[in-house]
């Protein structure tokens, strides 16, 4: 079974620890790994930083390089191939209501040519089809709920009024999201900035607590308290 892991550059500026952590993970026998090029401290702010992607790359080269952070396109993702020379991507905020990412980046990966953003029908269609899917995992209370905040990505970039985006963050049903966007004009294209919207969390930067004494013993096998692995722990 193929194991991959997934880091930050480390804690903070005064404590980068992401050759040292790929070098571990290689050696363990990680099957790829992927960086993603921000701080632990910096959250979702700022820009991520490339050219540490590429220093991985050369610092391990015995297992592929993901690169993370910034991929917003398909342009993005050839940019930081280019730039770092990683075996490939790995893409988070991105695909956010922009589930036809992968395609575009299959396409431009294999040099052919990336499609024009899909009109807003086909995005509302897929919509529809997104709530539909979630409905049948979920139940319809629960999928309907967690839709909401997809439905916002799903529209940013395209020409429809914050006021629409906020009601439909409020959305109680299936039937109230058919209706809402059988009245928008399906032959809308994306508005020019609409690739690269951002979409996602853009919290930060925040400091990061830790247990006290906690750089002085970096060699400390003893284990993690369990909240450490709480899914909203940062861990």
């Amino acid at each position: 079974m193929p194991v991959t892991a997934k880091f930050r550059l480390g804690v903070d500026d005064d404590h980068l620890t992401f050759l040292e952590t790929g070098r571990i993970a290689a050696d363990l026998g990680c099957a790829a790994i992927a960086l993603h090029a921000r701080t632990a401290e910096q959250l979702y702010s700022g820009t991520a930083r490339w050219a540490a992607i590429g220093e991985l790359k050369a610092a391990v080269p015995t297992v592929p390089v993901l690169g993370n952070g910034d991929i917003w396109d398909a342009d993005d993702a050839l940019a930081m191939a280019a730039a770092t020379g990683c075996d490939g991507v790995v893409v988070g905020r991105g695909c956010l209501g922009r589930p036809w990412l992968f395609g575009d980046l299959a396409n431009a990966f294999a040099g052919r040519t990336v499609a024009e953003p899909p009109t807003l029908g086909a995005v509302c269609d897929t919509m529809i089809e997104h709530l539909d899917l979630l409905c049948a995992w979920a139940g319809e209370h629960l999928g309907v709920r967690e839709f909401r905040k997809h439905a916002g990505w799903y529209l940013k970039g395209y020409p429809v009024g914050g006021e629409i985006r906020r009601e439909l963050n409020q959305l109680t049903s299936r039937e109230a999201l058919a209706e809402r966007l059988a009245q928008f004009d399906r032959a809308a294209v994306m508005l020019p900035n609409g690739r690269r919207a951002k979409r996602g969390h853009q919290n930060g930067p925040r400091k990061v607590a830790l247990p006290e004494h906690w750089f002085e013993r970096v060699d400390d096998d003893t284990a993690l308290d369990a909240a450490a692995e709480s899914a909203t722990s940062g861990g």
